[in-house]
Order: C-alpha cells, then structure tokens, then sequence
C-alpha cells in the first residue's frame, strides 16, 4: 500500500510541473499571437480584424493535487507589451579559439625566439666586423640577454607554459651560442672552462625540458644548439671542437630522448649529427692531419646511436617497425663507408679493409648472440642485426681477396648457410 501512495505522490508531482510548463508555454504562445497581430494590423491598416488567440485545451486538475498550481506569468497585461527586438551577438567558436590560442601560443612565440636568436646571432657577428663594442662586452650582453629570457620564463611558468618553455629553450640556444662565441672566437674562455659550461647548460636543458614536459624546449635549446658553430664560424677549422660540441649536445638529446620517449629528437640528433659529419668529411677531410680526429669522432657517433637504438627496444619494449630497418642500417653503413674512406686514405692501414669489414660483422654479430641468448627483444630485431652480420662477412671476402679465393669462399659461405637453414629449418 505504501509504495503505491508513493507512486501516487511521484507522478501527481511529475504532472505538476508539466501543468506549470504548459502554463508557460501557453503565455509564450498569446505573446507571440499579440506581435503578429500588431504586424498585421500595420499592413493592413484599419481593416484588418485582430482574430483571438487560439484557446488552448485544458487537463483536468488531478484529484491528489491539493495546492493549485502558480500561474507562470502573475501579470497578464504586461504579455501583450510588444518585446524590444533581440540584438544579434556574434559568438567565437571553439574552432576559432582554438585556432587562435595554437597561433599566439605556439607558432607566433616560436617566430619570435627564432628571430631573437638570429637576431643576436647577426647583431654579434655586424659587432666584431666593425668592432663596435669590445669582445668582453658583448659576451657579458649576450650572457645578460639568456639571463632575462630565462628569468622571463621561468615566471610565467604557472600562467602561460607554451610561451615560457619557448623563451626558456631560446635562452638555453643563447647561452651555447656566447659561450661557444666567447671560446672559439675570442679566447676569453679556455677550452676546459668552455666545455664544463656547456656541460651545464646541456644538463640544464635536460632539466628543464623534463621539467616543463615539453619537446620545444628540447628541440630550440638543444637541436638548435647545432647551427651555433656555423653561425660564428671565423674559418679556423678546428674540427675537434665541433666534434665535441656535437658529441656534449647529442649526449643530452639522447638523455632526454629515452627518458620521455621522445623519438623526434632520437631522429633529429641522428639526420643532423651525420649530415655534419659527412658533409665536413667530403668537403674538408685532411688524411694527412684528420686521421685520428675522423676515426675517434666516428666511432663516437656510430656507438652513441647504436646504443641508444638498442636501448629503446630492449629497456623500453618498443615494437619493431619499419623506420628501426632504416635508422640501423643508415647508422651502421654511414659508418662503414666513411670507416673504409679513411682506412683505405692511409698508408699504414691502406692494407686493412677487409679486416675492418670483418671488425663490423663482429660487432653485431655480438649483439645479436646477446639478444638470442637473453631473449629480451623482438625476433625481427634479431633478425635484421644477425643479417647485417652476415652481410658484412660476405663483404668482407671480396674486400680483402681476390680471384678464385672469392669464388671459394662464397661458396664455402653458401654451403654452410644452407646446412644450417636445413638443420635448423630457418628458411
């Protein structure tokens, strides 16, 4: 009995607020029936004959409803004032303002960093052409603009984040390109001082980018670090300094790559790093007094990739993908073709070729045992480094020997691989 009074008392509740609704609705209606009639009466004039408004169908008061129910509009004579008319207001959509907020955020600031930092670029280089003020000084500028860029957004921080990482990555590139200015061009800074700063600023940008959780930061301070030694470029040609500048910055690129999956920058350290080398390689390479210089700086760069690209797949688990096929074979035939160019341009190691042919077969051949025995990666990654083994072994034969050895050996290789793919049934 109770749940059907409390059924009783939830709809009579329910249709009382419909009654108040239609009550509404019903004074909406007579206004909107007043408005048209006064058009109508300004068209026709005196003839026309305002008809009366349509009666509206009553419901019958439920016999719960003990209270009567409060009329809508409690002054009727005010429904039939005409409105004043609606004004036309123009609203931004989320479209417009979205598009607005990733214009004045993202491309305006970075156009803007982007020309302060050339601008500072071009204003030191107009300053030593006509010495206008004295070297001390315009480092000490160039050191007090990075300075107030980065105070600048480390401020606005909490209440503008996209525009305070670029003026944060726009200090950072500031503070490479003075301090690589102040060692390089004018010899204010001896090298160990110079590097060790570097070294800071590197770590800081590491920081920072980790700290804010954005790649800009990354990409303008450290990527953009790369165009600091062509900017103030005076001729020297000391090509160990750029090397280690080059090496300091893919350091914490790479750092900060794997640390928050940020493979943008893997790639970007990866394209520039060698194009760099390569191009100072085809247009300056000296065999007589680059000899060391060249294999040290090679190694270095072919190591510091490799790692890297094992790190991701084997610590963080990534999945095998097309673009892995191209990044190690890229890194590892870069490293081969310019490694043969600078063996096969000595005269001591003009004799060693093959053997270093056979050196890079080992080292993945290395890799690949490793990553079989251990099983902690993908079968395609073991695959393709077990490949480029064989493919640099095969190599090596007609590298080192001649005439009918080549013959003999591939045809030693050929038996034996066979054997082993119907052993094992690896096709």
């Amino acid at each position: 009995m109770n749940e059907h009074l409390k059924s009783i008392e939830e709809f009579s509740a329910k249709l009382q607020v419909m009654l108040k609704r239609q009550n509404y609705f019903a004074g909406e209606i007579n206004n909107l029936w007043v408005e048209l009639s006064n058009l109508k009466l300004k068209v026709a004039g005196d003839t026309y004959q305002a008809a009366p408004p349509p009666a509206m169908q009553k419901i019958p008061k439920p016999a719960a409803q003990q209270k009567p129910i409060e009329k809508a509009d409690p002054e009727p004579a005010k429904r039939f004032e005409p409105k004043p008319e609606p004004k036309i207001v123009f609203r931004e959509t989320k479209s417009d303002a979205a598009v607005e907020k990733f214009i004045g955020e993202n491309v305006i600031s970075k156009i803007g960093i982007a020309i302060t930092i050339i601008g500072i670029g071009i204003g030191t280089k107009y300053s030593i052409e006509h010495n206008l003020i004295s070297p001390l000084t315009r480092i000490i500028l160039g050191y007090l603009m990075g300075m107030g860029l980065l105070v600048a957004g480390m401020k606005f921080k909490p209440r503008y984040k996209n525009f305070s990482a670029v003026l944060v990555s726009g200090a950072m590139a500031i503070m490479y390109l003075v301090t690589f200015s102040a060692y390089a061009m004018y010899g204010l800074i001896p090298q160990i001082p110079a590097f060790v700063l570097m070294v800071i600023f590197t770590g800081f940008t590491v920081f920072a980018a980790l700290k804010f959780d954005m790649q800009i930061i990354a990409h303008i301070g450290l990527v953009g670090a790369y165009a600091v030694p062509f900017l103030l470029s005076d001729g020297s040609g000391r090509v160990a300094v750029l090397f280690s500048y080059i090496t300091i910055i893919n350091t914490g690129i790479l750092v900060l790559s794997f640390k928050r999956y940020w493979k943008s920058l893997f790639y970007a350290a990866f394209a520039l790093t060698w194009i760099i080398y390569l191009f100072w390689f085809i247009a300056q390479y000296d065999p007589a007094k680059q000899f060391n210089i060249s294999w040290i700086f090679l190694c270095i760069f072919f190591v510091q990739f490799y790692i890297c690209f094992l790190s991701y797949k084997l610590i963080k688990n990534e999945q095998f993908a097309v673009t892995d096929i191209f990044s190690v074979l890229i890194n590892a035939f870069v490293f081969y073709a310019a490694g043969y160019a600078i063996i096969s341009g000595n005269k001591i190691t003009s004799e060693f070729p093959g053997l270093f042919t056979i050196f890079n077969g080992v080292i993945h051949f290395i890799v690949s045992s490793v990553i079989y025995r251990k099983k902690i990666a993908d079968k395609n990654l073991f695959y393709l480094i077990a490949g480029l083994a064989l493919v640099f072994v095969t190599i090596a034969i007609p590298v080192q020997l001649d005439g009918n050895w080549v013959t003999l050996l591939w045809t030693a290789e050929a038996a034996l691989l066979f054997r082993i793919g119907r052993s094992k049934q690896v096709s």
